[in-house]
């Protein structure tokens, strides 16, 4: 083998309901790619890096902070621990997600590269064992290690959080029929400060309820009862406490419901907040009024997405 390319889907980890424990894969429904994108390739010295595509620029100048390449060094030790080689390689990352999203922007580079990286050594890691390095890549950045954007960009669909029985993760069967609009408003919310507004400590009350519309949630996707899930889809851990961070989440949640999507929520750690629809005509409804009421400047967007069944894969 002496090129691939792989392209890892954006994430959107939470799903309000589930906080650290729940995530899932999302790709628009225009065929574009939300996502990352890494080419290996061979090369005549030892590593080589470039970085590409929209958000580039906002990719840290040092090498060393470069997630993609602290994916190489990982990889790398661990490989040699196996009594494997190295091989000289040149890898590209087209950094099309942009930092700070709430879209799993880290989790997509850190699945591709791994995964890049795996396949062109002919494949000496397994796919928890990949799973768990992936882990300890994003909680670098995160401050924890957690796998809620990782584990569904890279086996795709909805993923539970289990680490148990030596399983990261289980798949949970979902409704592909749910149309989710994506709007990242342009601005930067960091993982870390996120989590550090967080308080310590909750009410009982607090976490009965959580743990209520968790479990519901949970048996809602096994019954296939669509209006029990997003009835439960309600946050009481974290989004209370980081819709400050967003720009007037509060009135455009309400504006969303009010044209009719069956749940609103921030995608992760936000900026990028999700609103999801029954059906396309009103996706796009909701869609020109994110446009219209959320974006913030020329670098925010929004994508009509379905859930993403595949994940990590290979592309032309």
């Amino acid at each position: 083998m002496t090129s691939l390319r792989i392209y890892a889907p954006a994430t959107s980890a939470n799903l309000s309901v589930g906080f650290d424990s729940l995530g899932v894969a999302i790709s628009p429904v225009d065929g574009s790619l939300l996502g990352d994108v890494v080419q290996i390739e061979s090369s005549s010295v030892p590593f080589e890096l470039e970085n590409v595509g929209a958000f580039a620029r906002k990719l840290p100048k040092d090498l060393h902070k470069n997630i993609v390449y602290q994916a190489y060094v990982l990889f790398s030790e661990r490989l040699k621990l196996r009594g494997g080689e190295i091989k000289h390689l040149r890898l590209t990352l087209e950094k099309n997600m942009p930092i700070g999203s709430g879209l799993g922007s880290s989790a997509c580079s850190i699945v591709a590269a791994l995964v890049a990286l795996n396949q062109f050594h002919d494949n000496p890691f397994t796919e928890m064992e990949l799973l768990a390095m992936m882990g300890e890549l994003e909680g670098r950045i995160s401050g924890s290690i957690h796998y809620d954007n990782v584990a569904p960009c890279y086996l795709g669909g909805l993923q539970m959080m289990t680490e148990s029985q030596g399983n990261i993760c289980q798949t949970l069967p979902f409704f592909d029929d749910w149309y989710w609009v994506l709007a990242y408003p342009g601005i930067k919310v960091s993982t870390s400060e996120a989590r550090s507004i967080l308080p310590k400590n909750y009410s009982r009350q607090d976490m009965i309820a959580q743990a209520r519309h968790l479990g519901s949630f949970v048996h809602a996707c096994h019954t296939q009862q669509a209006q029990l899930a997003v009835s439960m889809m309600k946050d009481f851990i974290a989004e209370p406490y980081r819709e400050n961070l967003l720009p007037n989440f509060s009135a455009v949640r309400q504006g969303c419901k009010d044209l009719g999507a069956m749940a609103v929520g921030i995608s992760g750690s936000g900026p990028t907040m999700f609103a999801i629809a029954p059906d396309l005509a009103l996706a796009q409804k909701i869609s020109a009024f994110l446009e219209k009421e959320y974006l913030q400047n020329s670098d925010g967007f929004i994508h009509i997405c379905k859930v993403d069944n595949q994940g990590v894969r290979k592309i032309n």
